[in-house]
């Protein structure tokens, strides 16, 4: 018996068994991992993309009476803040001062009390202006819907952000004499464009620490930030990475958004939204790594604790205008804005509800 040979077979046949286990073990760690991306991507899409409802698709309805009304409304507050005032920012601390005594007369004409907030910013005071509607049966719980009066220094901000402040007046008309549950509270803000944006001099992060020290209990809130630019040409959206693969890239549609933790707050005004509004709708709730997403008022919420988002038209991931001279009124749909708007009441009274 050759016993050299006989040992070489064992040694192969060895070899190859424990080839053979290697790889069984290496397929099942690939499909393990393969199951767990799979199980992992499911869940991201379902926590942070997946919305309720189905969003709006093809040719819109005609619009109604009330929403060709809202539309005019909507223009005539535009064309006067981005037009006869122009830019409106601390480097124009008269037409800064000026937008914010437009606004608060509006809100007065509307039928509410104003307060001002008034903070000094580069020596001058500027005023956060908050009109109040008293709840029925939870006056404690406070919905706040706000936008910000400034400008950056080169742009007359129709789109960024006329059109957040015409929403806002338009919402605090249909909402008078027409009280809810729970508090709302419409609230424009200066100074969110930068030198003071994301600073301490930022009129909503000012209002938000004194919020904080009243004990105020603020449920939610909302920032309409850039709501008037739409576009359907192929192409017209553009996202951050990689957020392409999962939304349209036709600029016809507004947004909801904030970060991952405030998802539920999302989901609730994406449903709200799609289930009163013919118009194209999209949500997301991200991780706070993209810095995007807390691009506007609604941070200064969430650095107290509280559930906020941003309605937007995408800024200049869609506005060819973003920041710059061309911003003007005449650039702006408000027959879709109009339409927005409209669903936003419905989203209002869904957040101010018991």
């Amino acid at each position: 018996m050759d016993y050299g040979a006989q040992h070489s077979f064992l040694i192969r046949k060895i070899a190859v068994a424990g080839k053979i286990r290697t790889f069984r073990v290496l397929a099942l760690l690939a499909c393990s991992l393969a199951l767990f991306a799979f199980i992992a991507a499911a869940y991201f899409y379902s926590a942070m993309i997946a919305m309720p409802g189905s969003t709006f698709t093809g040719p819109l309805p005609p619009l109604t009476e009330s929403q060709k009304q809202l539309a005019t409304d909507l223009r005539t507050t535009v064309t006067h803040l981005a037009s006869d005032i122009g830019k409106r920012s601390i480097y124009h601390p008269k037409e800064l001062a000026e937008s914010a005594l437009y606004l608060k007369e509006q809100l007065a004409a509307a039928g509410y009390e104003v307060d001002e907030h008034s903070f000094p910013t580069k020596g001058s005071l500027t005023p956060n202006l908050e009109a109040t509607l008293k709840g029925t049966s939870h006056p404690d719980d406070i919905v706040v819907i706000g936008a910000h009066y400034d400008t950056t220094q080169r742009s007359p901000g129709a789109d960024d952000n006329a059109s957040g402040c015409a929403a806002i007046l338009a919402l605090a008309r249909s909402f008078n004499d027409k009280p809810q549950p729970r508090t709302i509270r419409f609230v424009l803000f200066p100074n969110e464009e930068l030198p003071t944006g994301g600073t301490p001099e930022m009129g909503s992060w000012i209002y938000a620490e004194k919020a904080r020290a009243d004990g105020d209990h603020i449920v939610a809130m909302l920032s309409l930030e850039m709501i008037g630019y739409y576009s359907d040409a192929p192409g017209s959206q553009k996202y951050p990475a990689p957020l392409s693969l999962f939304y349209p890239s036709t600029g016809n549609f507004i947004v909801f958004v904030s970060r991952f933790d405030d998802r539920a707050l999302v989901k609730q005004c994406v449903g709200a939204f799609r289930s009163v509004a013919s118009f194209p709708s999209e949500g997301a709730a991200l991780p706070a790594v993209i810095r995007d997403i807390g691009r506007s008022d609604h941070a200064s919420f969430w650095r107290i604790g509280v559930p906020a988002l941003m309605v937007t038209d995408t800024a200049n991931f869609r506005n060819p205008n973003y920041h710059s001279a061309t911003d003007t009124p005449d650039t702006l749909n408000y027959l879709h804005a109009a339409r927005v708007v409209e669903g936003l009441e419905g989203v209002i009274r869904a957040l101010a509800a018991d």
